[in-house]
């Protein structure tokens, strides 16, 4: 029997943050098993290591739809379990996006916290107007300054920012018709929709429709994403820290805190706990 850890990652208060399954040795597990395992966990990713050599660890991530390339909370999930029993440190994760670093800290209260830095960003323009008409939004709902975006920090995510807040929480979507239009376009990530609370604050959105999920509670990867979006666009420089608040609309509060450098890899900061 595989033993399955369950952890979640970026809470911001007791029952939040997003969950993840964690399988500590995969090695012999064929693809299908590792999408059988991920469907019956039911989390919107379950992460397997594959192998590890010295302070590298081989990493594929299942949604309970497909393999994904990447996922941000199942890694600081991980990356926790890892610290945990092996010590504090960094290491670095070696996933189909590319390798991930992370470091691994332990705060005066004894619990792990993760640094992990995304893999080499880019953006790109791409035609919103299938995406709008499925959420019920038109180009006059993106806040001024906010250019519609796919950014890549791991994952290929459409980037939407919208000015009114009321619409930002309002907004509804069929989840069938927006997982074929991901499929579509290669969105193996969430597609993220903010709205701006204050100076380097962010609320998040992140659609995700996968199995019974259609919401994302907290998306490590978005969050990388949504920092290099920022910086490609002018919102963000070197040394920045933005705060990313995700959840609200599952009832899983979260929290992910991002630091932008002036190029390469976006850093995204959280922890994990037990469930």
């Amino acid at each position: 029997m595989v033993e399955v850890l369950r952890y979640t990652a970026f809470a911001a208060e007791p029952g939040g943050g997003n969950p993840a399954g964690i399988v500590l040795d995969a090695s012999t597990l064929s693809d299908a098993e590792m999408l059988r395992i991920a469907q019956e966990v039911g989390y919107p990713e379950t992460a397997f290591v594959t192998g590890t050599t010295d302070r590298t660890t081989s990493v594929r991530y299942f949604s309970p739809a497909a393999e994904v390339p990447f996922c941000g909370h199942a890694t600081i999930a991980l990356a926790v379990v890892l610290a945990e029993r092996d010590g504090p440190g960094a290491r670095t994760f070696a996933t189909a996006a590319g390798d991930i670093a992370l470091d691994a800290t332990v705060g005066a209260d004894g619990a792990v916290q993760v640094a992990m830095t995304s893999v080499e960003p880019d953006s790109r323009e791409f035609d919103a107007t299938r995406l709008f008409a499925l959420l019920g939004l038109t180009a006059d709902d993106i806040a001024e300054g906010y250019p519609v975006l796919e950014s890549f920090a791991g994952n290929w995510h459409p980037v939407l920012v919208l000015a009114d807040e009321d619409l930002f929480h309002q907004f509804r979507f069929d989840p069938s018709a927006l997982a074929e239009l991901k499929r579509e376009r290669g969105w193996a990530g969430t597609v993220t929709v903010l709205h701006p609370t204050a100076p380097g604050e962010y609320e998040a959105r992140n659609l995700f429709p996968a199995g019974r999920i259609t919401e994302d509670p907290a998306t490590g990867s978005a969050a990388a994403s949504t920092g290099a979006y920022l910086r490609a666009i002018g919102r963000a420089h070197d040394g920045d820290r933005i705060v990313i608040r995700q959840g609200r609309h599952v009832g899983r509060p979260s929290i992910l805190l991002v630091d932008v450098p002036a190029s390469g890899g976006i850093t995204v900061r959280g922890g994990a706990t037990r469930i």
